[in-house]
């Protein structure tokens, strides 16, 4: 079963809800007066809006599931988090090493078809 959470703004209306219903969707509201109850779920579609959807263009289910996986990797093992002190979420190693400065080049590897890049020190 699928479930729609949402909060209690007057503009969802009772066909709002019907809507959903109809497909078999369980409607769940969010707790009243609570302003910060989504807060997690609205950076990370903001965020993915942001980085993702505001360049590219979901043909069907089928490529939107392929780029949600491909960008949840990169979000979680390459892209920094200012609450992790700019590293990955999945570095779970202490500070980077710092690179040879020696040896300056680069290796940059596009994601989502070079929507996003990584970069990163090779030897």
């Amino acid at each position: 079963m699928e479930i729609l959470i949402r909060n209690r703004d007057t503009r969802f209306t009772a066909a709002f809800d019907a809507v959903f219903g109809a497909q078999g969707v369980r409607i769940v509201l969010s707790p009243p007066q609570a302003p910060r109850a989504n807060a997690i779920c609205e950076r990370v579609v903001g965020t993915l809006r942001r980085e993702v959807f505001d360049r590219l263009l979901v043909v069907n289910q089928a490529h939107l599931a392929k780029v949600l996986a491909e960008y949840r990797v990169h979000y979680n093992r390459h892209r920094p988090h200012q609450s992790w002190a700019q590293r990955p979420p999945d570095l779970h190693a202490g500070p980077p090493s710092l690179p040879n400065l020696a040896d300056r080049r680069i290796r940059r590897k596009p994601i989502l078809a070079g929507l996003i890049n990584e970069y990163e020190h090779v030897a």
